[in-house]
């Protein structure tokens, strides 16, 4: 197979647009979406979901947006019937759509969160862990002793798409990301059945270098370049002068 085959195999996985990228997205569908507040959302695709106009999605993410920004705008357009996550902190559309009973809302501790992603991408059914024995994490799990410390069991947490953002991809989907942005991406790109990779720049194959390749593109599926993005601050702090 020559080089320009390769590369045109390899741009079978890139769309053009959000919406082509999205085009197999339909109400109850659930969603991984990576970033942390709003640190590392994939924006191009949050907002492209408001334009499909699907609804009862289940969200999985850390805290499912702020300050009405990020996954708060889905909160705020009604397309949300169910949020996994591990904090809602100051995200006071989930608090307000949890305390009315619109959404239901399954907080996971963060570790927990994130090895339930994990499991699903390994092949992992279930796994014990001593978080949350003795709490209400522990609430209709079972709970078993090894060793003579109790643990819960935890199940792995698959859904069918995966939202993720790169600072830099190539066309078969190998993915840089830019710092903590990277946060729960990468395990969440295992764990979907479909991920949807959205990339600041989109490169060819060989562009990135092998040791700056943070996620391999056999775990994406599609790639779609977004250039403009707001990359909002949650909360600016800065060191006085003193």
């Amino acid at each position: 197979m020559t080089s320009s085959q390769i590369q045109g195999r390899h741009r079978n996985k890139v769309h053009d647009s959000v919406m082509s990228a999205l085009s197999t997205v339909k109400s109850g569908s659930s969603i991984m979406v990576g970033g942390f507040g709003l640190c590392g959302n994939p924006e191009g695709l949050i907002a492209g979901v408001l334009e499909l106009g699907v609804s009862d999605l289940t969200i999985i993410s850390n805290n499912s947006g702020n300050l009405g920004k990020g996954l708060a705008t889905w909160l705020k357009a009604g397309v949300v019937s169910r949020v996994i996550c591990s904090y809602i902190g100051n995200n006071e559309d989930l608090h307000r759509l949890k305390a009315e009973g619109s959404v239901e809302v399954q907080i996971n501790p963060q570790g927990t969160l994130v090895e339930r992603i994990r499991s699903a991408g390994a092949g992992i059914p279930a796994f014990y862990t001593p978080t949350g024995v003795g709490t209400v994490v522990a609430e209709g799990k079972e709970v078993k002793n090894i060793n003579g410390r109790d643990y819960l069991l935890e199940h792995a947490l698959s859904a069918d798409f995966a939202f993720i953002r790169g600072v830099q991809g190539d066309t078969f989907g190998n993915l840089r990301f830019w710092r903590t942005a990277r946060n729960y991406s990468p395990v969440m790109a295992t764990a979907a059945r479909t991920t949807i990779a959205e990339v600041d720049t989109l490169v060819d194959v060989g562009e990135i270098g092998p040791d700056d390749v943070h996620l391999p593109g056999i775990f994406v599926h599609r790639v779609v370049e977004v250039t403009d993005h707001e990359n909002p601050f949650e909360y600016r702090t800065v060191r006085s002068r003193d």
